[in-house]
């Protein structure tokens, strides 16, 4: 478990006043059509994150769904930028993302993050700061041999040569979900039907109305 939750979210801004705004998060939700959440996939490297995340991504703005995709080595092309891969700063780039991904929600999207985010606390942390069922924790659940073999960026390769340090999996812990909302174990089904589970769950849920599929 992540030592460094406590001391990363201590507020140091002062002197500010949060401030409503004039278009309410409910107009905001009626305007979209289906509710609002995040859909958080966790894994390691090479799991699949993000080829998932994408077909479900396509799946949904094919319903209609008004939807965005926050990628790990996306954001920290920018917004993350200034982070490495020490435990300190895999924790604060989960809390700067949870940050983002709220805002999606506060706009009624259905927003998809992509990242290993290995930390137990630190996607409860996100969990926490979202409403009730708006976290919907995705466990991509494949095998390390199976990931090391896809190694699509060879960075096993490279972890196993010293040439990474503080690598998930390799040096540093992952911890698995406990009770994720959904289990997918992409070396038993194909990236489609992965997806399909997902968004069936949503519409299972309510999360997409029954129309949205017509």
């Amino acid at each position: 478990m992540s030592p460094y939750k406590t001391v990363i979210n201590e507020a140091k801004s002062t002197d500010v006043v949060w401030h409503l705004a004039s278009v309410t998060h409910e107009q905001r939700v009626m305007a979209q059509g289906h509710l609002p959440a995040v859909i958080w996939f966790t894994g390691l490297s090479g799991s699949g994150k993000s080829t998932i995340a994408n077909a479900v991504d396509n799946m949904l703005y094919d319903l209609g769904c008004t939807t965005y995709l926050l990628d790990g080595d996306n954001v920290r092309h920018g917004l993350n930028g200034d982070l490495g891969f020490s435990d300190a700063d895999r924790v604060e780039n989960i809390r700067r993302i949870g940050e983002v991904a709220k805002l999606f929600v506060d706009a009624g999207l259905l927003v998809s993050t992509a990242f290993i985010s290995p930390f137990l606390a630190d996607r409860e942390m996100v969990r926490n700061q979202l409403g009730f069922g708006q976290f919907i924790e995705v466990f991509i659940d494949t095998p390390i041999e199976v990931c090391e073999q896809r190694d699509p960026k060879g960075l096993y390769q490279k972890a196993r040569a010293g040439e990474i340090r503080n690598f998930t999996g390799i040096d540093s812990s992952y911890e698995v979900p406990l009770t994720p909302e959904i289990h997918v174990e992409t070396d038993k089904m194909s990236v489609n039907a992965c997806a399909e589970k997902i968004v069936n769950y949503l519409k299972t849920k309510g999360y997409i109305e029954a129309t949205a599929d017509q």
